[in-house]
């Protein structure tokens, strides 16, 4: 049995009641050893934030975070990250330039905000919201269209990849990112043959080596405006690497953009 705090029957006072109670719960729940799943998130919806002001206003944020769909979202906190609707939309927010204005920090935005990730996906990729991912990893499929007579000099292909379990860059934590950089390092460590080569991390890199990744062209570095925003320049060098073979015709970015982009 408990003594609950007289209040009046106003909304305020509604409200101010249902977050007392949610921290006497989870008191309880604390003392007798128990967790209680999604307090910090209930109390976070309860805590109504102001709407913020969205200076891209043409971008499709400004279109489909609307009033109340970031009142419904805003106090959420992703399991993997603890990524918010903020800072999914701070581009949008902060820049007027912007045509999509969102970025997702780790898989669990994709579905914790649905209600605004699905119908800017939807409208930027011109599909419905029954369309499905399909993959074909067929090359014997793939047509050229390249002029055989053409001077093509080379060519480079690029993929970006992340990783079950790990936040995407704009919400991947500190400690995630230095564990998967770790993780990687020991993969690169296993390759052979003409894959075998070396992992130059940026933290403490050597000037000799920077000079010769950036004469290269391989080295990437900090300062775009909308990856600083969107928090995926964050504890900028650490954690972040290249690894190459010895023939540089393979090269890993790790904790760049993307959690790793395989160039060759």
């Amino acid at each position: 049995m408990f003594l609950c705090p007289s209040l009046p029957p106003t909304r305020r006072g509604r409200r101010a009641l249902f977050l007392w109670m949610l921290k006497y719960v989870a008191a309880a729940c604390a003392t007798a050893g128990v967790g209680m799943v999604g307090y910090s998130t209930l109390l976070g919806s309860a805590e109504q934030k102001p709407f913020p002001t969205i200076k891209s206003a043409h971008s499709l944020v400004a279109k489909h975070v609307t009033k109340d769909r970031y009142d419904q979202l805003s106090g959420i906190k992703t399991k993997t990250s603890g990524f918010t609707l903020d800072q999914a939309i701070a581009c949008a927010v902060q820049f007027d330039n912007q045509h999509v204005g969102i970025y997702a920090g780790d898989l669990d935005s994709y579905r914790d905000f649905a209600a605004v990730f699905d119908p800017i996906i939807q409208e930027y990729h011109g599909i419905d919201a029954n369309a499905k991912h399909t993959s074909d990893m067929d090359v014997n499929k793939i047509k050229g269209n390249v002029n055989p007579a053409a001077p093509v000099k080379s060519v480079r292909i690029r993929v970006g990849r992340s990783f079950n379990g790990f936040g995407l860059s704009p919400g991947i934590t500190k400690q995630q990112r230095l564990d998967l950089e770790k993780l990687l390092a020991s993969a690169f460590s296993n390759f052979d043959g003409d894959l075998k080569g070396n992992y130059y991390p940026l933290l403490g890199m050597d000037e000799r080596v920077r000079q010769q990744l950036v004469d290269d062209h391989f080295l990437f570095v900090s300062g775009d405006p909308n990856l600083q925003v969107a928090g995926m320049e964050r504890d900028w060098p650490e954690g972040r690497g290249i690894f190459h073979n010895k023939d540089k015709t393979f090269l890993v970015w790790v904790n760049e953009e993307d959690l790793t982009r395989i160039i060759c």
